[in-house]
């Protein structure tokens, strides 16, 4: 699966930290392409466990972190602990089948 990372019209360009649960019930591949996201800034992926993430060529691998997590089954127990972990969620998008995913970050 590809996810596409922006920032949103009004940031030109993204310079705070992110996180991302990428949860899947079976192991995935998960490609990332960005774009407009300032290098340096540190931004987590958890994956569900066997699932990896690739990144683009170029410094977002460098701080970026990658760590295989033990997710809840259901999306409701996933973001309740997303909730509990981080304070907050600011997006949540359950999807059956993509190959790509659209994700625009910003303020």
């Amino acid at each position: 699966v590809t996810l596409h990372l922006n920032p949103i019209s009004s940031v030109h360009i993204h310079q705070k930290p992110l996180v991302f649960l990428l949860s899947s019930p079976l192991p995935l591949v998960w490609k990332l392409k960005t774009e407009r996201l300032a290098p340096g800034i540190r931004r987590v992926f958890f994956v569900s466990l066997g699932s990896v993430v690739q990144f683009e060529k170029g410094n977002f691998s460098l701080s970026a972190e990658t760590e295989e997590k033990f997710f809840p089954e259901k999306n409701e127990h996933l973001l309740q602990w997303a909730q509990k972990e981080y304070g907050a969620v600011t997006s949540f998008t359950e999807l059956k089948i993509s190959r790509n995913i659209y994700i625009k970050v910003g303020e």
